[in-house]
């Protein structure tokens, strides 16, 4: 059930996983930098005061956060849970680890973790190795990956291409063509790959941090 504890908590979860302090998550959203601060979240008679829904909006839009991930915190995943195929961003790229339609072939390099169960979405797991998708994502994160998952501007997705690199970047725009991608860290640049270099594309639909 929502309540207060749970609200702040969710939103001092968001911050750390954006790598901000909550003061940081406030002023990128637009608000006062002590919005969020532990000191405001009773007042002066000792009532509970609860974020507006206004200011939530306004820091999923800031960081990008749908409003299921920020729900997820509020109310953790207590459900089904399944075996999904695991490797790391770096090794992803060698060898012949997917198939011809993107999905892992099992074997040596492969592991295995344990996630939510995502119906009937094929997906694998891989696991954040340098910082190229910080401050959204650090080393040792884990992100889930969907073959079958529809893909549409904003999105933050895995690209595979030809010559077996791998990136995890925002995809910003997508034609017949080939795809525009935005990086996750300012400190990389952004990417445009044409079609014919792109092996697969699978969107992130969710991360353990």
């Amino acid at each position: 059930m929502l309540s207060h504890v749970r609200i702040w908590s969710a939103i001092d979860q968001l911050a750390e996983r954006y790598g901000l302090s909550v003061s940081g998550l406030a002023r990128r959203a637009g608000l006062d930098a002590t919005s969020f601060n532990r000191s405001k979240r009773q007042g002066p008679d000792g009532r509970d005061r609860w974020p507006s829904t206004e200011s939530i909006a306004k820091v999923l839009a800031a960081t990008g956060a749908s409003l299921d991930e920020f729900m997820r915190l509020v109310e953790p995943a207590e459900g089904p849970t399944r075996r999904v195929p695991l490797i790391g961003l770096a090794q992803a790229g060698a060898g012949r680890l997917f198939s011809d339609d993107g999905m892992p072939v099992g074997g040596p390099g492969w592991d295995e973790v344990e996630f939510p169960d995502l119906a009937q979405e094929r997906v694998f797991a891989l696991e954040v190795q340098g910082d190229s998708m910080r401050p959204l994502y650090r080393e040792g994160d884990i992100v889930i990956v969907s073959r079958t998952a529809a893909i549409r501007k904003g999105d933050r997705v895995v690209v595979r291409t030809t010559d077996g690199e791998v990136m995890a970047k925002e995809l910003k725009r997508r034609t017949a063509r080939g795809v525009e991608l935005a990086s996750l860290n300012p400190d990389h640049p952004d990417r445009v790959v044409p079609a014919s270099a792109i092996d697969w594309m699978g969107r992130i639909m969710w991360a353990r941090q």
